[in-house]
């Protein structure tokens, strides 16, 4: 199936919305491409964003420095975006809070990843505004980080996000996917779908798993195809 224009725009995004990360990532292995972001987990089970990557990265300021600030850039964000953010996995210091959480949420952030820690989660649960990070902690990050890029590739969990990657994130995670890829990788997971349902069909149907499993090719679904 091919798209194009703004059809291509809309409707990639739309098919992963109804993917779980489990097939994304599955499908990812096929492609052999790195994608799985380790250690990101949502605030709720019921947290779920896809949409394309507005990243951020964060560093910690020194004597040269000067004072640090955090969550300006997010005058910036285009609505339907997933705000990625690289605070280098610190989670001694956070750079998400509730205002940040309250204002993106009010213009159409669709969700919001951070390689570090987040506060005031209480404001992300009152919102229902999804938030994936390596946990929780109240510590400001001012005074502490400064933000050194906006728009730039980050590297998280050994996974390259650029500007524009499509993030896709539920309740088992974070997997990133590369923009150029993304048709590709959609069609591969609905297809690994496809075949699981149909697994659990056979199955209650009365085959045994593993005849239903063979059958289907189910331990090749996610093998690498050259």
């Amino acid at each position: 199936m091919t798209y194009d224009g703004a059809h291509q725009a809309d409707s990639v995004p739309a098919r992963f919305r109804a993917l779980p990360t489990a097939a994304v990532s599955d499908a990812l292995d096929r492609a052999g491409i790195p994608g799985a972001l380790h250690g990101l987990t949502p605030l709720s089970n019921d947290f779920r964003a896809v949409g394309p990557a507005f990243t951020v990265r964060y560093v910690p300021i020194d004597d040269t420095t000067g004072r640090g600030t955090v969550g300006d850039f997010l005058d910036d964000v285009p609505p339907g975006a997933v705000i990625v953010i690289d605070n280098g996995g610190r989670t001694d210091v956070t750079v998400w809070g509730g205002i940040m959480t309250e204002l993106a949420a009010a213009r159409g952030v669709v969700g919001t990843v951070v390689s570090g820690v987040c506060r005031d989660v209480s404001a992300s649960l009152t919102h229902t505004y999804p938030l994936f990070t390596r946990g929780r902690f109240m510590r400001t990050g001012k005074d502490r980080v400064r933000l050194a890029a906006v728009g730039e590739a980050l590297m998280i969990s050994g996974v390259e996000v650029r500007p524009g990657t499509l993030v896709c994130a539920d309740a088992d995670g974070v997997v990133a996917v590369p923009a150029a890829e993304a048709e590709r990788i959609a069609e591969s997971a609905e297809r690994i779908e496809r075949i699981e349902a149909d697994i659990v069909e056979a199955v209650r149907a009365g085959s045994t798993l593993r005849a239903a499993r063979e059958q289907l090719g189910y331990h090749h679904l996610q093998t690498r195809q050259s």
